[in-house]
């Protein structure tokens, strides 16, 4: 008796690039990259050289710490709109006290305000079971009301600009022939600090797992609160090293500083593969996606686009590749 082999359908031209991408999400997150930069090299000829690429690095590098902050907090279903305040904070307190403190008390005292608001997040988030979303919003426009009232006893002190943060937000060092950004210094050994917990130790699989199936994990005897307050005191640690950073880039502190990067931290974490749902996602891509929206931003200037029509775009492009993940994974 004989049978028949069954030939198995052809797969379609567009489900195997849905599956290419999500197999490989990095690489379309390149070509976009690549895309970008011959874009802005067509519109201004020459602009992209030694100089502009140290630039866009020193940029990038803030926002993408940020992003960081964002990438572990959705892995758990969560988001730290917090971030922007905290790092404002430690970048005015630094300002202000480096006038009349030792460089390392004025550090710990601008560190203060990440530690305190992060543990808040955390308790509010993992202890009280209050949606992060509105935790770390309330945390935020406290900490903004704080540092308005922190703005009036300290003003008459004036602010400073700490030698050191100033060369290691804007100074480059020539290495073999390349300007190398000094804030790689940091970034780094940050980064790849960052991509090995979420990869290689327990707090990042904890991470993950939260995300992914919270009921499952408090059923295996995980902490969830413990886990969650480590992440949000993490992400608000993160977040005042950032502030530090961008104040020796910007060289101007303001109780706005690091705000505008709030929004754009988000998409930068979305765009490099992170899911707002959880579960999913991991930093290399954040990075790339700091990088992609900081060269957007160079080209927008160029396009002479008006700051509004950036945040509409920003919060366009947060939507569309959420839809494109979302079926991403349904089509898997």
């Amino acid at each position: 008796m004989s049978t028949t082999a069954i030939t198995p359908a052809p797969v379609s031209f567009g489900r195997r690039i849905k599956r290419f991408m999500a197999d490989r999400p990095l690489i379309p997150l390149i070509i976009l990259l690549v895309i970008l930069v011959v874009i802005l090299q067509i519109l201004r000829p020459g602009i992209v050289n030694e100089r502009w690429i140290a630039n866009t690095i020193k940029f990038a590098i803030p926002l993408a710490i940020l992003a960081g902050c964002q990438t572990m907090t959705m892995l758990t279903g969560g988001i730290d709109l917090s971030v922007g305040t905290v790092a404002t904070m430690s970048a005015f307190i630094m300002a202000t006290q480096i006038v009349s403190q030792d460089p390392a008390v004025a550090f710990l005292l601008a560190m203060m305000p990440a530690v305190l608001i992060g543990l808040v997040n955390g308790i509010g988030v993992g202890v009280f079971r209050v949606h992060p979303l509105i935790m770390t919003l309330g945390t935020s426009l406290i900490g903004t009301g704080c540092l308005q009232v922190y703005q009036r006893t300290v003003i008459a002190s004036g602010a400073k600009i700490p030698d050191f943060l100033a060369w290691l937000g804007t100074a480059v060092t020539p290495v073999l022939g390349f300007a190398f950004p000094n804030a790689l210094l940091l970034f780094v050994p940050l980064a790849a600090l960052i991509v090995f917990t979420l990869a290689r130790t327990g707090f990042g699989r904890l991470l993950y797992a939260v995300g992914d199936n919270e009921r499952a994990t408090r059923l295996s005897g995980v902490q969830y609160w413990q886990v969650i307050t480590a992440l949000y005191v993490t992400s608000s640690v993160l977040a005042g090293v950032t502030g530090l950073l961008y104040i020796g880039l910007i060289k101007a502190p303001s109780l706005s500083l690091a705000e505008p990067l709030v929004l754009p931290s988000v998409a930068a974490a979305v765009i490099g593969g992170t899911s707002i749902f959880g579960g999913r996602g991991g930093y290399t891509g954040t990075i790339i996606g700091a990088l992609i929206l900081t060269v957007l931003t160079t080209l927008l200037t160029i396009l002479q686009m008006p700051e509004g029509a950036r945040r509409i775009l920003f919060g366009l492009i947060v939507l569309f590749v959420t839809a494109a993940y979302l079926r991403i994974v349904e089509d898997k």
